[in-house]
């Protein structure tokens, strides 16, 4: 960055911000067009993509299924955020700040809408009594959870943003959101350098919270990045992330609304528990012919 930039007086949008997600940035909110969200018949109706945000709700949905808690069935609906789904009416409507995911609750006698992934963990969490951890570490458990969700945004928007998906390489701010990365997953390595979970041996939302971003960061599945910020060196984070990646539920529902990667491991929609042997891409597909 060569040149040096004065801030209008009143700032404009242009169009050609943004880099790879230029064409669906703009600085108002609502709807852009109108469309219906499908409804299924299960308590809970996802509306999502598997970005680690995403991940999260998907991971939990599948946590709590394998927990026997079935009242957690749930449909999941792709919303292509490239394709600008999220800015469909009946989304905005579950969620007016059209990001994913958003969930409506159909469990009562009244839909109620949840919106912001912490939210969505939480509620559920609360309404099954279930990966909350101890009663008298609740507030620890709280304080990483929400350790999360403010920093996820420099490890996403900051350093993802400059490193993977602005138009052009600039050394300032990817130095700038390099070094806060490598001082959370510091952070995130002291701390389980001395707990097996982040609440000592208690698997708990905040886990599939941090791991959704920072696991997956970890294991190499963001951005093209791991060497970059030499994430290997974090020896605890390691082992805590490849613990986790190594669950069940968490195998199922990291595939869930993917819609890139192995067609193997894509499951677009889920409706089903069935529907991660029957409906992955790959099944769907028509094979190419030789």
């Amino acid at each position: 960055m060569t040149d040096t930039y004065t801030p209008p007086k009143v700032w404009t949008c242009d169009s050609e911000s943004g880099g790879k997600f230029a064409s669906i940035n703009r600085p108002i909110a609502g709807p852009t067009h109108d469309k219906d969200l499908p409804v299924g018949e299960h308590p809970y109706q996802l509306y999502s993509l598997a970005t680690p945000n995403g991940v999260k709700v998907t991971v939990m949905l599948e946590e709590l299924l394998a927990e026997g808690h079935k009242g957690a069935e749930y449909d999941a609906w792709l919303i292509n955020i490239g394709d600008g789904d999220q800015f469909g009416s009946g989304f905005v409507d579950v969620n007016p700040n059209s990001k994913i995911p958003a969930l409506m609750d159909r469990s009562g006698t009244t839909p109620t809408r949840v919106f912001e992934s912490g939210a969505i963990l939480l509620h559920l969490a609360e309404t099954f009594d279930a990966f909350l951890g101890p009663k008298e570490k609740r507030p620890e458990m709280l304080s990483w959870l929400f350790w999360q969700m403010g920093s996820a945004p420099y490890l996403g928007g900051g350093f993802g943003h400059f490193y993977a998906y602005a138009p052009e390489k600039w050394q300032y701010p990817i130095d700038r959101f390099a070094m806060e990365t490598k001082r959370q997953l510091d952070v995130l390595n002291r701390h389980l350098a001395d707990n097996r979970y982040m609440v000592g041996d208690d698997y708990s939302i905040a886990d599939i919270a941090i791991w959704s971003w920072y696991g997956a960061l970890a294991l190499g599945r963001l951005y093209e990045a791991a060497e970059f910020l030499d994430v290997a060196s974090y020896e605890h984070v390691q082992r805590w992330a490849n613990e986790i990646n190594d669950r069940p539920a968490v195998k199922r529902g990291v595939m869930v609304n993917r819609a890139w990667a192995d067609l193997d491991k894509q499951l677009r929609e889920r409706h089903d528990a069935g529907d991660f042997e029957t409906q992955t891409q790959d099944k769907l597909e028509p094979a190419e012919e030789a």
